[in-house]
């Protein structure tokens, strides 16, 4: 045991009036909801990367956190990952997700730095069969060392796409060994700052290669998850390849890959790219690549990826209501890709904003499962349509008719469209009953 968290108990549920702020309010655990317990809609992860490995530095100032496992060398490696899990105690969430260079430090080669994670690997493992924790999925930082300064998979230099590979064959062994439920591709790097040096066709290809091979090892090695594409636009690169969910669409349309990857959606991401949360949900459930969700949100102030904890209740409520609608999650979950504010330095800090955390999203899910019990909604969207029901709407819709078919229908029978109302405000109203 270390005393990192001295002093900090459990979390328990409480009940909305507790006065206790090391206490859940709204997340409880074992409570039913849509016939399933809470747990198991939400599946909460904690992010290895902003808990435990970042400084508390941004574009303008650095480190500013002091943490007893910052240092190189396996030593605090095991410390991270010792303090680590004593909060997930603490917290209780079922799951922890994990980049590579989060949890081992970098070697002076490649073989070292492999080396490294494979005995944080095996560290980890003990601690899992000791605590319950699992792991909802890992993931490769091919972005942060020098080496990815022009992206990963996409870089101009084979040797750094080889190099890339290598990592990425690495990471999905540690993700497989832990009995990882996904393995999440994000792209940190992969796009490009000017058309004056890059070949966006060249750029496409290396990158479609890179992902069959890793769905062609994931299939040799038996690895039963999900790859997930993580979609984020602009920062760092001026111009990111994996934008938004539409745009990861078409790339695993263009390679063939659409029934193989998902998506893992971030809501600070969605809003950088000038969307909403629940439109990236619900996109991408039409499509049938949902997968799971980065759960953080950005200062609508500033324009660039804040990271900050959930709290925004109605905004949770309005993302997992079109998770409940996609058949909630399977392999994924609610994973807090969140860090603390730069000035938040008490280890008691790092415990409450995922208590809040918690019970924000907890707050949205039960909002989110009353507006789908009490049906509303979804009979306004489905007398909304109701005319595509029609005989002539379906031949219309089916292909029967085409342009000359539908121009004699609209003669014949004398077709005058009257505008009807989309009662927006009205259904916003509605939406304000719940939260």
């Amino acid at each position: 045991m270390t005393d990192f968290f001295a002093g900090i108990p459990k979390i328990a549920y409480e009940g909305p009036d507790s006065e206790n702020e090391f206490a859940f309010r709204h997340y409880n655990p074992d409570e039913v909801v849509l016939g399933k317990r809470m747990e198991d809609h939400l599946r909460f992860a904690v992010a290895y990367w902003h808990s435990f490995a970042w400084e508390g530095q941004d574009p303008f100032g650095g480190r500013t956190f002091d943490r007893p496992w910052f240092g190189d060398g396996m030593d605090c490696a095991r410390l991270k990952a010792d303090v680590a899990f004593e909060m997930f105690a603490i917290l209780g969430q079922p799951y922890f997700c994990f980049h590579d260079l989060d949890v081992r430090p970098e070697g002076a080669t490649f073989a070292e730095s492999r080396a490294n994670l494979e005995a944080i690997t095996d560290y980890f493992a003990e601690k899992m069969q000791a605590t319950g924790t699992r792991l909802l999925w890992g993931t490769a930082n091919l972005f942060t060392h020098r080496r990815f300064m022009a992206g990963a998979a996409t870089n101009p230099d084979p040797d750094v796409f080889a190099y890339s590979g290598a990592v990425l064959k690495s990471c999905i062994d540690a993700t497989h060994r832990l009995g990882g439920e996904n393995y999440v591709m994000w792209g940190g790097r992969e796009g490009y700052e000017t058309l004056l040096n890059t070949d966006l066709g060249q750029e496409a290809e290396q990158a479609g290669r890179m992902l069959h091979n890793v769905v062609d090892y994931k299939h040799k090695i038996g690895f039963k998850g999900p790859i997930l594409i993580e979609p984020k636009p602009q920062e760092p690169s001026k111009h990111q390849y994996d934008f938004d969910v539409a745009t990861v669409y078409g790339f695993l349309k263009r390679f063939g890959l659409e029934d193989e990857v998902k998506v893992n959606i971030e809501q600070g991401h969605a809003i950088l790219a000038g969307h909403s949360f629940e439109h990236e949900l619900a996109l991408a459930a039409s499509l049938g690549i949902f997968g799971s969700i980065d759960i953080n949100r950005n200062d609508y102030q500033s324009g660039w990826d804040t990271d900050q904890f959930p709290n925004n209740v109605p905004e949770m409520a309005l993302a997992f209501y079109e998770v409940l609608r996609a058949g909630g999650f399977t392999t994924g979950g609610t994973n807090f890709d969140a860090k603390l504010r730069r000035q938040s330095l008490d280890p008691a800090d790092l415990i409450l904003a995922h208590v809040g955390g918690m019970d924000a999203c907890a707050r949205g899910l039960k909002a989110a499962a009353a507006m789908l019990e009490d049906g509303k909604l979804e009979a306004a969207r489905a007398e909304r349509y109701a005319g595509w029901q029609g005989a002539e709407a379906q031949k219309m819709l089916s292909g029967q008719y085409g342009l000359e078919e539908i121009a004699d229908y609209v003669e014949r029978s004398g077709v005058e469209p009257e505008p009807r109302s989309g009662r927006q405000e009205r259904l916003e109203n509605l939406v304000n009953r719940y939260v």
